[in-house]
């Protein structure tokens, strides 16, 4: 760990940011790869449920889609993983048993991060206790933008090493952190402090995942592994429900990372909606006919 790397984070040409997004975004998969870029992304989808009233069934349900997206197609692959709140880790666990979908756990006073460390490592060793294969953390936004950069370092640190061998995903909430320099600097930060992955959002507050923001992250990590030989995952999160905007950061990704980040190992869809649009257009691209969203769980 370098608690010190972060302050030499590059400052960011937002217009240049914006302009490679608006011709990335410009470029199409051809038609006999998008069946399979579908497929990557679905499999790449981390379900999710972070709702006052998610309920023992639903998670329960939610499970069965993650393993099962479309069992009438064949070739639709599980999605990467179950995100729940702690306290439905342990049904979750039970029922992905035999599969390889992993349950990841929002931690940390989540979404607000507002608590004690204490606390914050507390729900961390319970969630993994429980079973969790992931947490995903929140930062202190206040303290960030307050420049108390080594809290939020200290932070991330204590909570990776309560996290044991489970996977860190550090959200950044980079709707808050209000300009792209902020966004390079909380991704150097976090993964210098031992993030496995950074992650865009909680999906609580607008803007959530956007692709300027997406992009400078994984510039960030493109930057931190030329450095160090560590590879850093990528998760956005919070407003990406549809196929054809999934396709676009995986062309951003592809562009920015290459080949090696092209699995759901090292990058993650964090999303709910999602998961029903790529079954569509699966099918569509498939058999030629458009399914109704009908056919499809909500959950």
């Amino acid at each position: 760990m370098n608690r010190t790397a972060y302050t030499d984070s590059p400052p960011i040409d937002q217009v240049g940011v914006e302009e490679r997004i608006a011709r990335l975004t410009k470029r199409s998969i051809k038609k006999e790869s998008k069946v399979t870029a579908l497929k990557l992304a679905l499999s790449m989808v981390d379900l999710t449920t972070l709702d006052a009233k998610d309920t023992l069934g639903k998670v329960k349900q939610l499970c069965t889609k993650a393993m099962h997206p479309h069992d009438a197609l064949p070739g639709v692959p599980p999605v990467a993983a179950v995100c729940v709140y702690p306290n439905f880790v342990r049904i979750a666990k039970n029922a992905l048993v035999g599969s390889d979908v992993k349950v990841a756990a929002v931690a940390t006073a989540f979404p607000t991060g507002m608590s004690t460390r204490k606390v914050k490592i507390e729900e961390t060793k319970w969630a993994v206790n429980e079973g969790a294969d992931e947490i995903d953390m929140v930062i202190s936004r206040g303290h960030f933008l307050a420049g108390d950069y080594n809290f939020v370092f200290d932070e991330i640190a204590a909570v990776k090493e309560a996290c044991g061998d489970a996977h860190l995903k550090v959200i950044l909430e980079t709707g808050e952190l209000s300009t792209l320099d902020n966004v390079r600097i909380a991704s150097d930060l976090a993964m210098n402090a031992g993030a496995d992955f950074i992650k865009t959002s909680t999906g609580k507050i607008q803007p959530a995942a956007t692709l300027p923001v997406t992009l400078v992250m994984l510039e960030a990590i493109r930057d931190f592994y030329y450095a160090t030989g560590k590879k850093i995952g990528m998760k956005p999160a919070g407003g990406i429900a549809t196929a054809k905007l999934a396709l676009n950061y995986l062309v951003v990704l592809r562009e920015t990372l290459g080949h090696e980040w092209l699995n759901a190992d090292m990058f993650r869809f964090g999303a709910s909606a999602l998961a029903n649009d790529l079954l569509m257009q699966i099918v569509k691209e498939e058999t030629g006919v458009y399914q109704s969203i009908d056919y499809f769980s909500k959950d």
